[in-house]
């Protein structure tokens, strides 16, 4: 669900270039699965460093309480984007250089002391995981998030147990 009118976002996922999206949008399937409210935002730390920068100074007026962020590459837009927030950075190394992804992991995670960016893991699961470690950062404020994260974890549990329940069937 993209941002609304009558509802303000509560995760901002953010891209440094439209490419990044097959990536990201497992990123907003999650939030979608939860209820969660999201804009989805493209600007560069290279390209548009004043967008940037608006951006990162107005999201928590806006009500923003976490970011999600795609960047391949130098992949300086977490840190860029966390320099300028109090709000919590959730970085996501994107694979688009030759370096397969290896380039924007360690710009991702190797901010400076005081630039705090939650860094995932290399492409689809990192998105995947950045949306729920978001989820978790709700999760404490939001009673109706913490059912929905507490019932998400069950149904994982159990799909491991169907899992195990199907291999037990077969015979070698």
């Amino acid at each position: 669900m993209k941002v609304k009118a009558a509802k303000k976002a509560l995760v901002s996922v953010v891209m440094g270039s439209d490419s990044d999206l097959p990536i990201m949008s497992e990123a907003t399937k999650i939030l979608e699965e939860f209820g969660i409210v999201y804009e989805l935002i493209l600007t560069s730390a290279h390209r548009t460093p004043e967008r940037t920068t608006k951006f990162a100074k107005t999201a928590d007026s806006r009500g923003v309480k976490v970011i999600i962020v795609g960047a391949g590459a130098a992949a300086h837009l977490a840190g860029v984007i966390a320099s300028q927030t109090l709000l919590p950075v959730i970085g996501v190394p994107i694979d688009a250089t030759s370096l397969k992804g290896l380039d924007a992991l360690l710009a991702t995670v190797q901010m400076p002391g005081g630039i705090p960016v939650a860094t995932m893991a290399i492409g689809k699961p990192g998105a995947k995981n950045a949306a729920l470690f978001a989820v978790r950062f709700l999760a404490l404020s939001d009673k109706t998030i913490h059912k929905k994260l507490a019932g998400y974890v069950a149904k994982m549990a159990k799909d491991v147990e169907k899992k195990q329940e199907n291999i037990s069937c077969r015979k070698f």
